[in-house]
């Protein structure tokens, strides 16, 4: 199966950028994405052989996730479950038969980092115990807009961005739970090297010049590994800030 992933900055937007020959192109079996910042009602977007799930946010044009797949779950879940996180619309989970697919969009701790408390000890405490009680019935891939460059390597400039949102000690030790517990960062599973990013701020040329940050993931349960053949970046994808990553894995 080949798995895709990608924040559009706006789903609306990216459609008039040619959205639609990179989803035919690349014919993933499922299709995440994030910030859709749009309803269901307001995109007109045709996916002959798939079924879309959609999750948007209480407020207009805000956050909100989409999956496409060309296989039908047994079961869908909108959310935590736990109100103060569940009116944004940022994560869907689908149970298969063989596995559950999160998709989800971690909030921002924003520039004046006034959400890194909620961040910390709130919605990364109960993303990943969500996580975890899937796991206890059969293995979890998430994946999406994670919100944190885990590791210097995961970032062109480390140093001065020590205590920028997305790369403080808290955000940082949220990815380092998600390890510890057993999920594996797919992408260094087969790559340990740096330069692979996945978002580039708009402003000074960022992406031209490959000033990024890897901060879209896909997370598979260990007992996975095995079955992963590869997990990709694809930056030469436009249409947003961030770029596609994706998956291909045996399940």
């Amino acid at each position: 199966m080949r798995l895709l992933s990608w924040n559009v900055n706006g789903i609306r937007a990216c459609i008039k950028k040619d959205f639609g020959s990179f989803f035919n192109e690349i014919d993933a079996d499922i299709f995440c994405i994030q910030e859709t910042k749009a309803s269901s009602s307001q995109v007109d977007f045709d996916s002959p052989g798939y079924t879309q799930f959609w999750n948007s946010a209480e407020k207009k044009g805000y956050s909100g996730t989409l999956v496409f797949t060309k296989k039908e779950p047994i079961n869908s879940i909108y959310g935590l479950g736990i109100e103060k996180h569940d009116n944004e619309g940022r994560v869907i989970t689908l149970e298969f038969d063989n596995f559950f697919l999160v998709n989800v969009y971690t909030p921002n701790s924003k520039r004046d980092l006034s959400r890194l408390d909620y961040r910390e000890n709130e919605w990364d405490i109960d993303f990943l115990t969500h996580v975890i009680e899937l796991e206890k019935i059969k293995p979890v891939i998430f994946c999406g807009d994670l919100n944190v460059a885990h590791n210097e390597i995961d970032l062109r400039n480390p140093k001065a961005n020590q205590r920028n949102a997305g790369f403080t000690i808290e955000e940082r030790k949220g990815f380092d739970n998600i390890v510890s517990h057993g999920f594996t960062d797919t992408f260094r599973h087969f790559n340990k090297e740096g330069d692979n990013y996945t978002w580039w701020s708009y402003m000074g040329g960022a992406r031209s010049r490959n000033v990024g940050w890897r901060i879209d993931y896909f997370c598979t349960s260990e007992i996975l590994n095995s079955k992963l053949s590869n997990a990709k970046i694809h930056p030469e994808i436009l249409g947003s800030d961030h770029c596609p990553v994706s998956i291909e894995i045996d399940i």
